[in-house]
């Protein structure tokens, strides 16, 4: 298992919760006629990355927690294809784009650095 006391320790979770604020807050702007169609998918997603890693911090074993991870960085991927498509249909500027993208390359990084980790730690 892993030392972690909650979900909320691992420095890619409180990432991802920022994360997810700042993707709220660019789909704001977006057209009404896209609440229950773009926003809702890209904000859905964009949640599903946190909240798969507090699941899996909370289950029993540590091969559980890997894949929990391994299901947030699929959301992370869903995101990516929803803001691009959202870039190309000029709901967001490169402006706005470049740094969500940029924290989910950060976040995608040390979810699978987490996940090494964990995996290691398995074997040892």
């Amino acid at each position: 298992m892993t030392d972690l006391r909650t979900h909320r320790d691992p420095d890619v979770w409180k990432l991802s919760v920022d994360w997810v604020e700042a993707v709220y807050r660019c789909s704001v702007s977006w057209p009404s006629d896209e609440r229950f169609g773009l926003i809702r998918q890209v904000r859905r997603s964009a949640v599903s990355v946190a909240a798969n890693i507090a699941e899996g911090a909370g289950r029993n074993g540590t091969g559980e927690f890997v894949h929990f991870l391994g299901v947030a960085r699929g959301s992370l991927a869903e995101v990516e294809t929803h803001l691009l498509i959202a870039a190309r249909l000029g709901y967001l500027t490169t402006d706005n784009l470049q740094p969500l993208l940029a924290d989910m390359e950060r976040i995608g990084r040390m979810l699978s650095a987490l996940s090494t980790r964990l995996k290691q730690r398995r074997h040892d």
